[in-house]
């Protein structure tokens, strides 16, 4: 194994003194935060422009439910008739004009309203003109029955469970939902280097067979310490891409939002515009501030540095196991073309632990399926990460968990590397000729 170092050291060296690696290692942050600030200035376009909804109110009714929002403006005609209210509309550009008949039943008043626009209406701005009518329909309904508005007022109070733990402290709504993401974050990370890298490894292995270079080398090295060198040094190689992807955009990020005055924020003002298709009727919610410092007070609470540790312990791991399949698999096929049949069933598993973990974790982060797809080697460095925000012990993943779901992977990497290596010390000198799974499993008898 005195060779290993030499072999790690030349396989990083070869990939960070790549022409194109050095050109993807500075230009994809670039790409990735001008990605962002455009959509977050996009957003920021689109919130900033005003609908303008005229109202041509010829009933006895609604004369002061349409209140302007910041995001809803109401203008209301006054003795003109319908086919002016419309032409007046359409000359001046405004999102709709809203026609209330002449009616002396408000039940068919409502149902002869009419919304007129140029195209299709937006449905979030539908919505919040159809819940006007939608509550008024409700009221006089209720009246007719014999309930005051008073009574109304009281029945029609929104109802908040309140929770807490058993020592007394407030739960927050969502929480494990945000946990979850979090975790996933981290997951989708592993993931994505796992294609990535890994690929780097396949191709670097395919190249080595092709220009027959690797028959020189394999005359001083193992076959065995080759396959582990190149996964150690283009997984360095990998990491100090990542290191730098990391620093450089989030500098760049704060940087262009500082510039640009965007608001973080307006990346999730979508939400909010959806959020408020009841503006003007919803009841009142609680004091924001008071919310978001206690959603502030459980971010913190999230164990960072431990959560960052397993990271990285799982990240190595997951990308070990997963690196020795790619290095079999590039020593198996004469070229790129030839790995289309071997590369799905191994995004599998990790397709399947992003989906499976994120509805799992989120409705039940102690359920079977999440402790499960936690344990399982191929998946557990996405689905395990995804439970760790909420501890280790009680409340989070039991100990015991964790040390199996480690020890597992650990096992699991040993086995395939033994795997891999036979199917590499064979398929590496292999010219000519796709390999099938038969083959392969040929190969491992070997």
């Amino acid at each position: 194994m005195r060779k290993l170092p030499l072999i790690i050291k030349r396989e990083y060296l070869a990939k960070v003194r790549n022409r194109s690696f050095v050109i993807m290692t500075f230009l994809s942050p670039i790409l990735m935060v001008a990605m962002v600030v455009l959509i977050a200035y996009l957003t920021k376009l689109n919130d900033g422009e005003k609908r303008v909804v005229a109202i041509l109110n010829e009933s006895d009714y609604f004369s002061t439910d349409f209140h302007t929002t910041e995001s809803v403006s109401y203008l209301r005609f006054f003795d003109i008739d319908l086919a002016t209210a419309k032409d007046s509309t359409a000359n001046m550009g405004y999102s709709g004009l809203l026609y209330i008949p002449h009616e002396t039943d408000l039940e068919i008043v409502a149902k002869r309203a009419v919304f007129y626009s140029k195209d299709a209406p937006s449905s979030v701005l539908l919505d919040k003109i159809e819940m006007v009518f939608q509550e008024r329909l409700r009221q006089r309904r209720l009246q007719n029955i014999g309930v005051s508005p008073k009574d109304f007022a009281t029945v029609d109070d929104r109802f908040e469970m309140d929770t807490a733990t058993y020592s007394g402290e407030k739960n927050l709504k969502h929480i494990n939902e945000i946990k979850a993401a979090i975790g996933g974050a981290f997951g989708y990370l592993i993931m994505m280097f796992i294609i990535i890298y890994g690929g780097f490894v396949m191709r670097s292995v395919i190249e080595e067979k092709t220009s027959r270079i690797i028959e020189v080398i394999i005359s001083s090295v193992k076959p065995f310490q080759l396959m582990l060198g190149k996964i150690i040094g283009t997984s360095l190689a990998g990491i100090t891409q990542f290191a730098i992807w990391i620093m450089s955009a989030g500098i760049l990020l704060f940087v262009a939002l500082a510039i640009l005055d965007i608001e973080p924020t307006s990346l999730t003002a979508g939400q909010d515009v959806v959020n408020s298709a009841a503006g003007e009727l919803a009841p009142p919610i609680p004091a924001v501030d008071e919310t978001l410092g206690l959603y502030s007070q459980e971010f913190f609470k999230i164990p960072w540095l431990m959560l960052i540790c397993f990271f990285l312990i799982y990240f190595v791991l997951g990308y070990l196991i997963y690196s020795s399949i790619y290095a079999a698999i590039g020593a198996a096929v004469d070229n790129e073309t030839d790995t289309q049949q071997f590369i799905f069933p191994i995004i599998l598993p990790l397709m399947l632990a992003i989906y499976v973990g994120f509805f799992s974790v989120f409705n039940n982060p102690q359920g079977p399926i999440a402790v499960g797809f936690s344990l399982f080697p191929l998946t557990s460095p996405i689905v395990m990460l995804m439970r760790l925000p909420w501890g280790i012990g009680e409340g989070g993943v039991p100990i015991w968990q964790l040390l199996v779901s480690i020890l597992l992977l650990v096992g699991t990497f040993i086995g395939i590397v033994w795997l891999a290596a036979k199917i590499y010390r064979v398929g590496i000198l292999m010219y000519g000729k796709k390999p099938s799974y038969k083959e392969l499993f040929k190969w491992l008898r070997y």
